[in-house]
């Protein structure tokens, strides 16, 4: 494994992430943001946040697998939500949940939460795009 997480004595222990990530290995990857499209395209979870976090994650996982890396290869993760609120962050955790219990991982890379207008498509509601280092 080519990442290293730390939480610094001084910042705040966060549940679902590490505040940061110390990476080793010789490819730099990054991975396109994520939405929750099926492989033929197809929305997964139409105004479902939980279930459109989940296909997100799920798609990350597939391009990692393609390239010979999987969830422990991930440096930092950028989360995109749709008019993002507080309330939101339940069915956002429960997505993630889901598709880590799926991927047989516990995803706790550096990531950031940004709030935005809209995505590609009216119906996606959130994007997920990761920066990977691999041996």
């Amino acid at each position: 494994m080519a990442i290293t997480f730390v939480n610094p004595s001084g910042l705040p222990e966060i549940d679902v992430y590490r505040q940061v990530s110390i990476a080793s290995g010789s490819r730099l990857v990054f991975i396109a943001g994520q939405v929750a499209w099926d492989a033929e395209g197809v929305t997964i979870g139409e105004g479902d946040l939980a279930a459109q976090v989940e296909q997100s994650y799920l798609n990350v996982g597939t391009a990692l697998a393609e390239i010979g890396g999987s969830f422990d290869d991930v440096a930092k993760l950028t989360c995109y939500v749709v008019d993002w609120t507080p309330d939101k962050m339940p069915p956002l955790l429960e997505g993630i949940s889901r598709a880590a219990a799926k991927l047989g991982v516990t995803p706790a890379p550096p990531t950031t939460l940004i709030g935005v207008a809209a995505l590609d498509v009216p119906e996606h509601l959130v994007e997920i795009e990761a920066t990977a280092i691999l041996d």
